[in-house]
């Protein structure tokens, strides 16, 4: 006879499940041994004619209980060999061949006994593997009868619910568990019995009291003839992600900020309470709506292309005024990629937020701003108001002059047209100089709105100076420039900017126009800096500046002069700042203060949306 176990697995394997599954009470060697001696004995004692041997059954019976399968094997050749022995010790009372045959049949049966024992063992070693491996995942796993009674209990689900597997087998699982049904039980059983399989969400109660929502999978087992015998349960844990998914639906809802999905075929999917406000149209409405047939077929064509690139895997966003059922709003859109289920993007999640508000103050703040600065250039042209006369009368003074020589030469005999037309040239442009003055003293007290254009800073500079030449030569200052050629232009409002350095160059006369020692000097000049833009630099040799003022004199109404208002230096940065540029104050060496600002050679500020009236955003 051959008798083979699994041979799928190592003998070290084997033991260690078996070892671990079959009882190993001391008592059953002892009692095995002794059933062995007593059929032996009675064997040996009684004819050869009796097939007394086959009660060896029993001992290989009973060692498969507390042995492995080589043990059962060993213990039936014992058995088949006290068998052979009793045959040749017991006497032999009628024929010798009925003695063989009884004997051969006791070996027959004490084989067979031991085959089916180690086929058993097997059979239930496979099993116990089985659910030893079901013990493994950590998804709850049990089964129950017809009647919902459970028959079997994982490992997973000790975990999940706190009950371990001797106090959960035998009692009802839906009572245990106080399950939830999303429909009543007798409509998902019908469902089981009827497909063999149901699939939903169910909450059951922990053994500490605490829910637990699981996605819960139902297989009906039916036995041969096809009848229900069992179902097996298997239940994944999603509180966690249902507590996730009930905190991001609040937001979704609660959310302050206009919400929506829109699939990969351009129609909405959800929208949240907000958005439906925006668009005064209820969210009924909205599921399955095509975003074109919202914005009419012109605008969807201009706002498709940021849909594309987020359909594509890009976050992308647009802001600016927008023309709305409700109203004019300012709304910063963004459109970021949704991946639910997979790698690719499966939509688009759309937040619409509104700083219609926060724009309104901004361009409040921007007027009054404005206004100041234009008060401030006004104030400024104010102390100018000697130089300025002197730059005018200049050249009046020389049309007059002029025209009086003019006249002079017409009234000669014979008139000396040459020397007349030569005058008149001169009057013309004298006259043009004093018009340029005017025109540029115009230009800087005008009320006007900012007006952003690329323009070379050197000139705007010179032009600056110009108008300040005078003020200059009243105080005794000696201005150098150092303006280096070839700088880029730079993208701004031209008169805000001669307004900063108008600023500047005032205050470095005021601050060296007092000084008794050394020279009085103002130097400005340009260069590019690092960043490829332009550098400008006013210094001056006056009394100095205190480090610690280096960044308080650029705060609103901190001044050093006594009739200041202390708003200049502050106008001037917020300017350079609204240019993207940064300015700064520092001490100049050996004495005196160095005030510098930088500016970008090209603005990068590009406009995201189209103008108010134009496009809604989505």
């Amino acid at each position: 006879m051959s008798v083979a176990g699994p041979n799928a697995r190592s003998e070290q394997e084997q033991t260690n499940l078996n070892s671990a599954t079959i009882p190993t009470s001391r008592f059953l060697p002892v009692i095995c041994a002794a059933i062995a001696i007593g059929i032996f004995v009675a064997d040996t004692v009684t004819p050869a004619e009796f097939a007394f041997g086959v009660l060896y059954v029993s001992v290989v019976l009973l060692a498969a209980k507390f042995l492995q399968w080589r043990g059962v094997v060993l213990a039936t050749l014992a058995c088949m060999a006290l068998t052979v022995l009793s045959h040749v010790l017991s006497p032999h009372q009628v024929s010798l061949s009925i003695a063989v045959a009884n004997g051969l049949l006791s070996l027959a049966t004490i084989g067979v006994a031991s085959f089916l024992a180690v086929q058993s063992q097997s059979r239930e070693l496979v099993l116990r593997e089985q659910a030893g491996l079901l013990d493994l995942t950590h998804d709850t796993i049990f089964v129950r009868d017809m009647n919902d009674t459970i028959v079997y209990w994982n490992r997973g689900a000790e975990e999940l619910y706190g009950w371990k597997k001797a106090e959960a087998v035998g009692k009802v699982t839906h009572q245990l568990l106080q399950t939830v049904f999303p429909v009543p039980l007798e409509e998902i059983t019908a469902g089981l019995l009827r497909t063999g399989r149901w699939q939903g969400e169910l909450i059951h109660t922990k053994k500490d009291g605490t829910p637990a929502i699981v996605a819960s999978r139902w297989s009906l087992q039916r036995d041969a003839r096809g009848h229900p015998v069992a179902t097996l349960e298997t239940n994944n844990d999603i509180t966690e992600r249902k507590r996730v998914e009930d905190l991001t639906g609040q937001v979704f809802e609660n959310s302050p900020d206009g919400i929506c999905v829109i699939g990969r075929d351009c129609r909405f999917q959800r929208v949240n309470p907000v958005y439906e406000r925006i668009w005064q149209i209820p969210a009924d409405r909205f599921v399955g709506q095509y975003v074109g047939d919202l914005l009419g077929t012109k605008f969807f064509e201009e706002i498709k292309p940021y849909l594309d690139r987020c359909f594509a895997g890009e976050g992308v966003g647009f802001e600016g005024w927008f023309a709305y059922p409700i109203g004019r709003r300012y709304r910063v859109v963004t459109y970021s990629p949704l991946r639910l289920h997979s790698e690719g993007v499966e939509a688009a999640l759309s937040i619409v937020h509104d700083l219609t508000d926060h724009m309104l103050a901004s361009e409040a703040l921007r007027a009054a701003q404005a206004e100041l600065a234009h008060v401030n250039r006004v104030t400024a042209m104010g102390q100018l108001t000697a130089s300025i006369a002197h730059e005018v009368s200049q050249p009046i003074a020389a049309v007059v002059t002029n025209a009086d020589a003019a006249l002079n030469w017409l009234a000669a005999e014979p008139p000396n047209l040459d020397r007349v037309r030569e005058i008149l040239g001169q009057i013309a442009d004298d006259g043009n100089r004093a018009g340029q003055v005017i025109g540029r003293i115009r230009v800087l007290i005008k009320k006007a709105p900012p007006r952003k254009s690329r323009f070379d800073l050197n000139e705007a500079i010179l032009e600056v100076i110009a108008l300040a030449r005078s003020e200059f030569l009243k105080h005794g200052v000696s201005l150098q420039s150092g303006l280096t050629a070839g700088l880029p232009a730079v993208d701004g409002d031209r008169i805000q900017l001669q307004q900063v350095i108008l600023n500047l160059i005032l205050n470095a006369v005021d601050a060296v126009r007092d000084t008794d020692e050394g020279a009085r000097e103002v130097l400005i000049s340009t260069e590019a800096d690092a960043a490829g833009g332009v550098l400008v630099t006013v210094r001056d040799s006056g009394m100095g500046l205190d480090p610690n003022d280096a960044e308080r004199v650029f705060e609103a109404f901190f001044t050093t002069k006594p009739e200041g208002m202390g708003m200049g230096l502050a106008i001037c940065r917020s300017i350079i700042a609204a240019h993207e540029g940064r300015m700064w104050a520092s001490a100049n060496k050996p004495r005196g203060a160095v005030f510098q600002f930088t500016l970008p050679p090209e603005s990068d500020e590009t406009a995201r949306a189209k103008p108010a009236g134009q496009m809604p955003a989505v």
